[in-house]
């Protein structure tokens, strides 16, 4: 069964969904629009009772995804994040999705990509595939839920060094992290892909979707006091409302390096 969508590709055969990221021209940024359809996908595919779902992008490409849409940033100053984020939503969907879903990657991650690969329960990727977590370098805040995704798939010594630098970071280092599981040859990526959705759709979905809920809840199993968030989001506006904020979006546009001021 195929479904047609204007910015992904979906499809489902075999108790298996896969879903397809198809705006190259935008090198598949994470707007509201291509999340709405992302979601929908998954909508479709719960009602199918899929057994799995294969998140990837277009074959051969060099950028799986650019993350964040920077266009649909505010310039106002105004700190976006609510419960409704369109990042924060998928993610959600993903990580309570009753089946597994296996992030297959070709080329490079960028920014909010980076935690909506590692929101998967099983990532694959082409050997030469790279992650970068880049709102250091575009002056831009962000949100704590992300810091706790990337904390809870890379450890503390790895989420700093991705953070603070923003450099990109070789899936080779993530294999040896345990946050990727497969590193292979780009022209091996769709049959091994293919062979663990396969494994995984001939057992039981019910006893997978209990493994999946209970590994959620013992990684989620950290307090957060509510004035340590409070002050995590104090700081936060401090910086939506900042000249830095405003100079990272001007250079963003005038495809420059952004010079920060730390004001």
């Amino acid at each position: 069964m195929e479904t047609g969508y204007a910015l992904i590709e979906s499809k489902i055969a075999d108790k298996i969904g896969d879903i397809t990221l198809n705006n190259p021209s935008k090198h598949n940024a994470l707007s509201t629009a291509l999340i709405d359809e992302l979601c929908a996908a998954l909508e479709e595919m719960l009602l199918a009772q899929v057994r799995a779902v294969v998140l990837r992008a277009q074959e051969g490409v060099k950028v799986f995804s650019a993350g964040h849409d920077v266009r649909e940033l505010p310039t106002n100053g105004r700190d976006p994040l609510t419960y409704d984020d369109p990042v924060r939503r998928v993610i959600r969907m993903i990580e309570l999705f009753p089946a597994p879903v296996i992030a297959m990657v070709e080329g490079s991650v960028w920014g909010g990509a980076c935690e909506l690969v590692m929101s998967c329960d099983i990532i694959v990727a082409g050997d030469d595939s790279t992650f970068a977590v880049t709102p250091a370098k575009l002056g831009m805040p962000y949100n704590i839920s992300g810091v706790q995704n990337f904390l809870n798939a890379g450890g503390m010594p790895l989420c700093k060094e991705m953070l603070f630098t923003a450099q990109p970071i070789s899936v080779r280092r993530l294999i040896q992290q345990g946050i990727v599981s497969h590193a292979v040859p780009r022209n091996q990526l769709e049959s091994l892909t293919r062979s663990i959705a396969e494994q995984i759709a001939k057992n039981s979905p019910l006893v997978i979707s209990l493994l999946k809920e209970e590994l959620r809840l013992l990684s989620a199993a950290h307090n957060l006091r509510p004035e340590t968030f409070e002050r995590v989001q104090a700081m936060r506006r401090m910086v939506y409302d900042s000249e830095d904020y405003q100079e990272g979006i001007r250079a963003f546009f005038e495809k420059r390096a952004p010079k920060f001021q730390g004001k």
